[in-house]
């Protein structure tokens, strides 16, 4: 009897949930509003070409990151699943780096040695 009342405040202790600041949600929520502002007035501006591009694709980065490190909790978690969620995407983002690389190289070759179309 005695040894199942040792265990009971153990139990008691992992069951127990770890409460955030309203405060981090509302900054964060504020955080994503104005990184949907600025991507706005990237278009309201008209900026064009890879200045356009590369600005929206930092913007949405920046609030998939938030939105998965605070409301998905992923910045409480363990290294390792940290690890498991965040290195695919990166290393696909480097594929994909990769890709548009030789893809130029390509359209140079075949523009070099097959010409304009003229």
């Amino acid at each position: 009897m005695a040894h199942a009342q040792t265990h009971a405040p153990q139990h008691a202790a992992h069951t127990e949930h770890r409460q955030h600041p309203i405060k981090l949600y509302l900054v964060v929520w504020g955080l994503l509003f104005v990184l949907s502002a600025l991507s706005y007035l990237v278009d309201f501006f008209g900026l064009e070409a890879y200045l356009r591009w590369s600005l929206i694709l930092i913007f949405m980065m920046l609030k998939a990151g938030l939105i998965v490190a605070v409301f998905m909790h992923m910045a409480w978690e363990r290294l390792a699943l940290i690890y498991a969620v965040i290195l695919p995407p990166l290393l696909v983002l480097v594929f994909v780096a990769l890709m548009v690389s030789e893809s130029n190289y390509i359209l140079f070759t075949r523009l070099t040695f097959f010409g304009g179309g003229e």
